[in-house]
This record gives structure tokens, C-alpha cells and sequence, in this order.
């Protein structure tokens, strides 16, 4: 390998002095520094993208969320917030939930009275008629099956925030021991050297303690970034983690309160037990329910 590969690196003089007496262990040292920086590099950039995504994107789909009354009401005009984890979880619990309202409905009727629809002089027992509204809803049973949705959906978010930070956790961590398991290797090699040559001056010694220090010098330029960086995007990760865990509780809640058939079994029973009531015709009295 030739020093031209890294002359942007160790443009300093004492960089490049160092570099070029380094042994071979810790050429091949640097060499393993340079590609886990690489790497850590690459996270860095890919995952600073993916964080700021997520967050401009969440905060326009929870102003839209927020803006309308029913949870449902994003998802069936199509809109839609690519990069945002909070709009992932959201459609998924919007398709279990449609699936259900679709494939295992629950028809709940609810029966109202409703007077003053005949003349002011009328009785009011005379005036009353019922008011039937028929409404699609899913049992409690099916709302489980939306919650778990909604759990799964949250922790594939979560993980997904959390993909590649073990590299930077390793760069942080290992660079510099790497690093100064060079430096190790080349004090012990320098030493060696000098101690076959039987010449303890300076002059033999500096130069192989200068090319084995420069592997922690490497191993620190490699860490100091990566911590910087994973310090601030694990911040990032635990805060949108948190925001998803109470959406999905809020989501959950309001899907409960409009979807979720939410009767006693006494009015289950009094319901499915009530016999049909005939509708009146002109000229007849109405039915009180």
C-alpha cells in the first residue's frame, strides 16, 4: 500500500513521519481503524438523514392527525407521511381495524325517541316515533387483535430507529483499543529492536515510539466522532420511541371510543332479545320503545 492512499489523512509531517516507520502490525492496525471509521461514517450520514426525516415528518402528520375527529379519517383519503414512524403505526392499526369492520362486524342498533314532529297542539305521546341508527362496530375481541398491531408496529418502528447504531457503539468502544493495541504491539516491537541492536540512545528509539503511537492517535480520531454522534442520535432515537408508545395509546383509545362496541352484556342480551317493533303508518299510534 502506498503512502499517496493516505496523504489526505497524514498531510501533518509528524503524522506522516509517524506513519511511515510504523510497523507492520500497525500499518494493518490503521488500516482496520480506517475501514470501522468508514463505516461509522456512513451510519452516521445515513442515520442523521433518517432522524431528520422522521422528525419533520412526524410533526406534520400529527398536525394533520390532530386536525381531524375520526382516527380513521387519514386512511381512507390516502393520505400519506413517508419517513414518519408515527404514520407506519397509525396505517397499521387503521388496516386491522378496517379489516375487522369489514370482515367481523358488529351491527349495533340503537333505538331513539324522537318528539315535537307533529303539531304544536299534539300531545307529546302522541308525537313520538323511533329513530333507528344502525352502526358498524368490532367487538372487544377484535380490538385486542388491533392493539397488538399496534405494539408490533411500535416495536418494528423502534428497531428500526435503532438499526446501525451498534457500529457506532463499536467504533466508540473498540476504536481505541484497537488502537492501542497498535501502539502496544509497536512500543513492544521498537523495543525489541533495540535491545537485539544493543542501542538504548533517543534517536534509535524515537521513531518506532513515533510510528506506534500514531495507532491510538487513529483509533482516537475514529471514537471521537462516533460518541458525538451516537450520544446525540441516541437521544434522538429514545425520544421518538417515547412520542410512538403514546400515540399508540392515544390511537388506541380513540379507535376504542368510535370503533369498539363497548355494551354491557345485559344490553347485548336485552338487545338480541327485543322483538322487532312494527313501524307506524299514517293513522296509527306510535310505538314506544
Amino acid at each position: 500500500m502506498t503512502d499517496s492512499a493516505f496523504s489526505p489523512f497524514f498531510a501533518s509531517g509528524a503524522l506522516r513521519f509517524a506513519f511511515e516507520k510504523a510497523t507492520t502490525e500497525g500499518k494493518m492496525t490503521i488500516c482496520a481503524l480506517i475501514v470501522l471509521s468508514v463505516f461509522s461514517w456512513t451510519v452516521i450520514i445515513t442515520k442523521s438523514r433518517q432522524l431528520y426525516r422522521a422528525r419533520n415528518a412526524g410533526k406534520k402528520f400529527f398536525a394533520a392527525y390532530r386536525e381531524t375527529r375520526d382516527p380513521m379519517d387519514l386512511a381512507r383519503r390516502g393520505v400519506e407521511f413517508d419517513g414518519a414512524p408515527a404514520y407506519e403505526l397509525y396505517y397499521t392499526g387503521a388496516e386491522e381495524t378496517e379489516y375487522h369492520l369489514k370482515n367481523n362486524p358488529v351491527q349495533v342498533t340503537q333505538v331513539k325517541s324522537v318528539t315535537g314532529l307533529g303539531s304544536p297542539a299534539a300531545k307529546k305521546a302522541d308525537t313520538d316515533i323511533l329513530a333507528r341508527q344502525i352502526t358498524t362496530k368490532i367487538s372487544a375481541a377484535s380490538f385486542d387483535q388491533v392493539r397488538v398491531s399496534l405494539e408490533r408496529a411500535a416495536s418494528a418502528q423502534a428497531l428500526a430507529l435503532e438499526k446501525g447504531m451498534i457500529v457506532l457503539s463499536t467504533a466508540v468502544s473498540g476504536g481505541p483499543f484497537i488502537g492501542l493495541l497498535g501502539t502496544v504491539w509497536g512500543v513492544m516491537e521498537t523495543f525489541s529492536g533495540i535491545a537485539r541492536a544493543n542501542a538504548a540512545s533517543l534517536t534509535a528509539m524515537a521513531p518506532g515510539v513515533a510510528g506506534a503511537l500514531i495507532a491510538t492517535v487513529v483509533g482516537l480520531f475514529v471514537a471521537i466522532p462516533a460518541m458525538f454522534a451516537y450520544n446525540y442520535m441516541v437521544t434522538m432515537v429514545r425520544a421518538i420511541t417515547q412520542e410512538l408508545d403514546a400515540f399508540a395509546s392515544e390511537y388506541a383509545t380513540a379507535i376504542e371510543h368510535k370503533y369498539v362496541d363497548n355494551r354491557s352484556l345485559v344490553d347485548e342480551l336485552r338487545e338480541a332479545l327485543r322483538p322487532e317493533t312494527k313501524e307506524p303508518s299514517l293513522g296509527e299510534p306510535a310505538i314506544r320503545d
